[in-house]
């Protein structure tokens, strides 16, 4: 169950798989960008960063780092994409909803990410991705031990 969670049977056919990568990288280097300024400004960011849920500036902008930072490379590349989508979308909920008060225009852009996030979330990786080619070697690697 968790096999086919993470390297999804649907959402295969080429053209689906274009658009589910144009979107994973378009969003993911966007997403990147964020990451790389606040890691670039990190001296200046971490006492003036937002404390969420009580984790402190320093805390909240480290798991921002490693959402928009990390995850997002992930996401380009495809590799572990439902699972590295989640703190993503975690993160995209916590400031469109705690740190803007889910109020427009101000968190229109979490807000946008948010539905993207979730979006790749549901439909998966697609065809064009490294999941795909883990999934396509572990089926490969399956069927020569039946065989033998």
């Amino acid at each position: 169950m968790f096999y086919n969670f993470l390297f999804p049977q649907y959402f295969r056919g080429k053209g689906v798989s274009l658009l589910i990568l144009v979107v994973r990288v378009v969003f993911g280097v966007l997403f990147f960008t964020h990451g790389l300024d606040k890691m670039i400004n990190f001296n200046s960011l971490v006492d003036t960063y937002p404390s969420v849920l009580g984790f402190g500036s320093y805390t909240t902008l480290m798991v921002s780092l490693f959402c928009e930072f990390c995850c997002s490379l992930f996401l380009i590349a495809g590799l572990l994409d439902r699972i590295m989508t989640l703190p993503m979308i975690v993160a995209m909920g916590v400031a469109f909803f705690d740190i803007h008060d889910a109020m427009m225009p101000e968190g229109e852009l979490a807000l946008i990410y948010f539905i993207v996030f979730i979006i790749l979330f549901l439909v998966g990786p697609g065809r064009y991705s490294l999941d795909y080619l883990i999934d396509m070697r572990f089926k490969k690697e399956t069927a020569d031990k039946k065989d033998n």
